[in-house]
């Protein structure tokens, strides 16, 4: 026993020793008389300290260009990158610089890699796998950071958890900016990964099978990603697959052509040049067949002869700056022509508004509708003292209040100069329902589509008809589609329809219907849901078809308008409607 006290004693005199030499200077640790395994313990310990190298990435080349707006106003699906074609059995790889806006932290606020087929975006046959975008949430399915009907979230891991709060702000959103390495991964018989990292945060799509082929030719098995930032942009850097539209390189480019856009066709006489051409701008191609579109305050304009007579003029506009905004030399130039005309002697309405039906009710409850004339879809023609003839744009038009009165009526249209015409549109008194509830959906706004579904009573709606019913809406504010939905059915409960208040819908006859919202900006309208007043119209034609027309006047004053007209499939003797909901409850009137 004696012994084994002193084998353990010199043991660990030997371990403690050790431990004081990994302080010395120079590293006398590794002595060349140390036994093999005690070097080769310490070298590993070491190694463990040292930071993780970063993937060194091959095949790599330059592609310098920017995505999105630098000022952070690029909204989602309106900046895209190249395409990116990876074929079977490759891997894609993809490193650029990302930006967040410092003032915004709103979660999504990010960018999105988007996987479709190979074919352009919008075009014939185009199909997605789905959208990943670089955040994480606590709760997939509730913040939607990855969507697409071949992109399942329970393959989803991150290394950075987001916890938005009820504005859908996270500070952790600032972390997800700096150098992005993306790598789409293919090589895999039986697997397709995404990863998505940069110095801090780490995103990964790890599916365990073969992507399904989207193409309608079979032979093709490629797949397109781009990236689509949002309230963000990004600096594209390098990448190991040459893109459709070819490399970009770092290098300044010269300007080589340009082909000017939106120039009006005519001109009314006593327009100054800058405000006829204001909306004017201008695609400059450069070296490797860089685009950039410049809008008119960089263009240099002119028009021959002056704008003092009428008559047709030629425009020339200028530019002079390189792709990266330094002067050149070598100015390039664009033409177009254009037509002074006369001065506005009458209007007409060539086209009717797309929507002549309007709708009002009859309640000493608040909330009614302002009858508010529409004019999508209409087409006004001014003529001139000149005889020459020209559209007006109908934001350059006045209109009238529609009377809230049954029948034909008349809303008069007001141009420059004081000069009218009329439209004439058609007015209904819908009839008033009431539901028997005083809310429908937990206070909490908890209550969600589908989980099960929460209706209200069903509201009969005889042929040839139109009822209303009036409510407020509280949303949680989270996505546009956490608010009311309108649920036309039969006395059996099938669904001939189901609309929802931010312009989208499902079922046999919302396939078949003309639909149209006026919300505009998603996240203002979305803001002023919370406590909406609301008015639900719906009509049933008696031929077939039904109309929903949803009244929304939002907490931040404006009112909102949303039309499904021509709803199919519906059984004219046999139409109900009611209320759902989904991350919101309604309070009735």
């Amino acid at each position: 026993m004696r012994i084994l006290k002193k084998i353990a004693y010199a043991c660990c005199s030997v371990t403690l020793g050790l431990l004081a030499l990994t302080g010395c200077e120079d590293n006398g640790l590794y002595d060349v008389n140390a036994p093999d395994w005690i070097s080769e313990k310490i070298q590993e310990i070491e190694d463990s300290k040292k930071e993780p190298e970063e993937e060194v990435l091959e095949g790599m080349q330059e592609d310098v260009y920017t995505i999105g707006s630098t000022d952070f106003t690029s909204g989602w699906w309106t900046a895209f990158s190249k395409y990116y074609v990876i074929p079977d059995g490759e891997k894609w790889n993809a490193v650029f610089n990302l930006h967040i806006n410092p003032a915004d932290n709103t979660y999504y606020k990010n960018f999105a890699l988007i996987i479709s087929n190979d074919v352009d975006r919008g075009g014939e046959g185009y199909a997605e796998y789905g959208a990943i975008r670089f955040d994480v949430t606590g709760s997939p399915e509730t913040y939607n950071s990855q969507w697409g009907d071949y992109i399942d979230y329970q393959y989803i891991s991150g290394t950075l958890l987001l916890e938005p709060d009820a504005n859908n702000a996270d500070p952790n959103v600032q972390s997800l900016g700096g150098k992005v390495t993306v790598t789409v991964d293919r090589t895999s018989t039986d697997a397709f990964t995404v990863k998505m990292t940069n110095s801090v945060a780490t995103k990964t799509y790890e599916q365990p099978y073969k992507e399904t082929n989207l193409n309608a030719d079979a032979s093709n098995t490629n797949i397109r990603c781009f990236l689509v930032p949002e309230g963000s942009y990004i600096d594209f850097q390098q990448t190991n697959i040459v893109p459709i539209e070819g490399l970009t390189s770092a290098a300044d480019k010269k300007p080589i052509s340009m082909k000017l856009q939106n120039v009006p066709e005519q001109v009314p006489m006593g327009t100054l040049l800058e405000e006829a051409m204001a909306n004017v701008s201008a695609v400059v191609t450069f070296e490797e067949g860089v685009t950039k579109t410049v809008p008119a305050s960089e263009l240099s304009i002119s028009a021959i002869p002056d704008m003092e007579q009428p008559g047709e003029k030629n425009l020339v506009a200028v530019y002079n700056k390189t792709f990266k905004g330094e002067n050149y030399e070598k100015p390039i130039m664009a033409y177009a022509t254009f037509k002074v005309i006369g001065k506005l002697v009458s209007i007409e309405v060539t086209t009717p508004p797309s929507h002549t039906k309007h709708y009002y009710y009859t309640s000493a409850a608040p909330g009614g509708w302002a009858m508010t004339f529409d004019p999508t879809g209409m087409v006004v023609k001014g003529s001139y003292s000149d005889g020459s003839s020209a559209v007006i744009d109908n934001a350059k038009l006045s209109f009238s209040s529609i009377p809230a009165q049954a029948g034909s009526q008349h809303v008069t249209i007001t141009a420059e100069e004081g000069i009218t015409t009329t439209v004439e549109v058609t007015v209904t008194e819908a009839s008033v329902v009431n539901s028997t509830n005083k809310q429908l959906g937990a206070t909490d706004n908890s209550s969600l589509w589908d989980s099960p579904s929460i209706y209200s009573e069903d509201f009969n709606v005889p042929s040839g008809q139109t009822k209303s019913i009036s409510f407020t809406n509280y949303s949680n504010k989270k996505e546009n589609w956490y608010n009311f939905l309108v649920v036309l059915r039969n006395n059996s409960g099938i669904h001939y329809a189901v609309v929802r208040a931010d312009d989208f819908g499902w079922g046999s006859g919302y396939n078949t219907c003309e639909h149209y919202g006026t919300q505009g900006d998603w996240a203002t309208w979305l803001a002023g849901m919370d406590d909406a007043q609301v008015t639900v119209y719906v009509t049933n034609h008696g031929n077939g078809t039904a109309d929903v027309l949803a009244v929304m006047q939002g907490t931040n004053g404006i009112t909102y308008t949303q039309y499904y007209l021509g709803i199919g499939s519906i059984v004219s003797n046999d139409l109900n409607f009611a209320l759902s909901v989904d991350g919101c409850h309604l309070v009735f009137q």
